[in-house]
């Protein structure tokens, strides 16, 4: 599915390593000076089946460019990746340059077996987008340990009937958090509580994007049960006990979220350029009234998904390992990618190109220009250090809270204590 592909980096998954100290011998060394040459292995994530041409020409055009260079492309399914890698890891197989998400990088990293790119590949960092090459920073750690690939972001899409029978303006959606839950407090009203604005319960980037403080600077304890946390919270099960939050929002999946928007009972939901030939195709009375608008954020700063390419650090060609990860992200090979499907490029100055700046007329530039706008200076809210569990913990304690269980404060001070747990067991 190249919808699960893609959002790949969404899907973010734990990965124990069995080591937890510095790498072996050559994990210190992070000269990547020297002859571009040999043989390497690059890794990618569930890519093969939908985008082999572009990836064949990739690695031809490299090697046109570095005579003397073979590079062995390898592409691993979507389930299991973190396990596999977590093996090859383990078992000193790990490729030369592997396709990865921020969290996965963490462990490596941690490890020494990720290469440290502020040292070995300073000189490429002015290429890309500052949200960008920050997204494999560690907290607590000196270093970037991925260079940035491919970003996905989306709009919040509304659904304009729903909120004019409301009495609510189609034309003004919530622009802040504070219109957010009363727009949404007024559709439950109106309807008696048949239509809930929304299908999803906070997430830890839904926290980030209403400004609370995540973790410390350290990076060695987490902190969003402070006192904005409390307050996001305590706004959600306000909307929970009203109906303006569905019912089935504690075990709710970006899949079945999709449908109750499809289907009218929620008003509003986010998504992406994608979803529009979704809904023209299966709801086209939804088409006919959708709306499109930002995410809602506190910040002024739009969260993003972020793909990022690792240099192994322990690679016996670095100088080629190195080039290779730059050249698949360099401006011109993400931006031909791009222009394949519905991602956006890294790289500084892309997003101006007139692909993602001038309107056509279709809704699908619509969606991509905006997106592209909130790019630049967008930000992967997810600390990298947040793992499956530790999503997991913070889900089942906003569900206590939302459920009257325990309170706004005491389920967050209970996440917040359980994920600083977790914390500590990843070593």
């Amino acid at each position: 599915m190249p919808r699960r592909a893609l959002a790949a980096a969404v899907v973010a998954l734990v990965l124990p390593l069995s080591a937890c100290g510095s790498g072996g011998d050559d994990s210190g060394s992070t000269d990547a000076s020297g002859k571009v040459e040999g043989d390497i292995t690059f890794q990618t994530w569930n890519l093969r089946a939908n985008f082999k041409p572009y990836f064949e020409g990739l690695v031809a055009d490299f090697e046109k460019k570095y005579p003397g260079t073979n590079v062995k492309w390898v592409d691993q399914p979507a389930e299991g990746y973190a396990d596999k890698i977590s093996a090859d890891a383990a078992g000193g197989t790990l490729p030369d340059v592997v396709n990865v998400s921020p969290d996965l990088v963490a462990p490596l990293a941690k490890a020494g077996l990720a290469l440290d790119l502020d040292k070995a590949a300073a000189k490429y960092k002015k290429e890309y987008l500052p949200g960008a090459w920050a997204s494999h920073e560690i907290p607590g750690t000196e270093g970037t340990y991925a260079f940035p690939w491919y970003l996905n972001t989306g709009p919040l899409f509304y659904n304009k009937s729903l909120f004019k029978e409301a009495g609510l303006d189609a034309s003004k959606p919530p622009k802040t958090y504070d219109e957010l839950f009363d727009n949404a407090l007024e559709l439950a009203d109106k309807s008696d509580g048949k239509v809930a604005t929304l299908a999803n319960v906070p997430t830890i980037e839904d926290f980030g994007r209403y400004g609370v403080e995540l973790m410390n600077k350290e990076g060695t304890g987490f902190a969003f049960n402070d006192a904005k946390g409390v307050e996001l919270l305590t706004r959600y099960k306000e909307l929970y006990d009203a109906k303006a939050l569905d019912s089935q929002a504690l075990t709710a999946t970006p899949e079945s979220s999709g449908k109750k928007f499809l289907t009218g009972a929620v008003a509003m939901n986010p998504g992406s350029a994608l979803d529009l030939g979704n809904f023209k195709k299966q709801a086209p009375n939804l088409y006919k009234n959708i709306g499109i608008t930002d995410q809602i954020t506190s910040t002024g700063k739009v969260n993003m998904y972020v793909m990022g390419v690792m240099v192994n650090a322990q690679t016996k060609r670095k100088p080629a390992a190195v080039a290779f990860a730059h050249f698949v992200t360099d401006a011109q090979n993400q931006m031909s990618f791009a222009k394949k499907v519905a991602i956006f490029p890294s790289t500084a100055g892309s997003l101006d190109d007139p692909y993602f700046t001038k309107e056509d007329g279709t809704d699908e530039t619509r969606v991509r220009i905006a997106a592209a706008k909130s790019l630049k200076n967008a930000v992967n809210y997810t600390p990298v250090l947040f793992s499956e569990q530790m999503k997991t913990e913070l889900r089942n304690s906003v569900a206590k809270a939302l459920q009257g269980k325990v309170s706004p404060e005491e389920a967050l001070d209970n996440a917040v204590k359980a994920c600083d747990r977790l914390l500590q067991q990843q070593g």
